[in-house]
């Protein structure tokens, strides 16, 4: 890793950098997440309420695009599918599970001191929810229980959780962060003109445009990783 000349040293908790016994500050990264899709999967809550609320047949099988292709083909289908998202992401929140390889990349970026910060777009509530459960609440919820804010497990501090009411505050959240790396499941976020130029963009998935990217293509938390951190080996 590069070692800078600055002659001061800030908490570890609020910086990017740690101090080095050799003098200097050696140079730690800043990585944000979104949450949604990219932390959390939603895959089997989306099928198992579509099934029950039978927007689907009983024998679809499919992920969360492909479910929501297929409710939006109903009648008033982009209704129904806004009010399956409301109680997915709400009410649903508690049988999602984190995406396999994400445990092995945080424990690394802890066991090697970067900073990991969660930057996600999302309301208090859901217009399309009539129990108006509180996404954020509800979010917080299942990152406790699955031990993300632990420090002592994956390192994630629980004022580095960032729930944002646009994308455009989204996007000043990871500037005013300085992230070294952000990693998001939508192109359209890492696309937007007002995304931070110094920030090193990974789309988490699969699907892309066509033609030159401004990002880096990860379907798996295991390519992420081997990204990250073979840019620094």
């Amino acid at each position: 890793m590069r070692i800078i000349s600055w002659q001061f040293a800030v908490p570890r908790k609020y910086s990017a950098v740690l101090w080095c016994p050799m003098g200097g500050i050696e140079e730690r990264w800043r990585i944000g997440i979104d949450f949604d899709n990219t932390i959390v999967r939603y895959d089997r809550v989306f099928l198992a309420a579509a099934r029950e609320s039978q927007l689907v047949g009983e024998r679809f099988t499919g992920d969360k695009r492909a479910i929501r292709d297929a409710v939006r083909l109903l009648p008033d289908g982009e209704l129904k599918w806004q009010r399956l998202q409301a109680y997915v992401y709400g009410s649903g929140i508690s049988n999602a599970v984190m995406f396999d390889g994400l445990d092995r990349f945080l424990r690394r970026c802890r066991a090697e001191g970067h900073t990991v910060m969660i930057v996600s777009h999302k309301t208090e509530y859901s217009h399309f929810d009539a129990r108006q459960i509180k996404l954020r609440d509800a979010a917080r919820c299942w990152m406790t229980a699955q031990g993300l804010v632990r420090e002592d497990l994956y390192g994630i501090f629980s004022d580095h959780v960032f729930f944002e009411s646009t994308r455009a505050e989204k996007l000043q959240r990871i500037a005013d962060l300085a992230c070294t790396y952000f990693i998001d499941d939508l192109e359209e976020v890492l696309n937007d003109t007002s995304f931070p130029s110094t920030v090193t963009r990974i789309l988490f998935g699969t699907k892309v445009a066509s033609g030159d990217l401004p990002y880096i293509v990860c379907p798996t938390w295991r390519h992420v990783e081997e990204v990250v951190f073979r840019e620094h080996s």
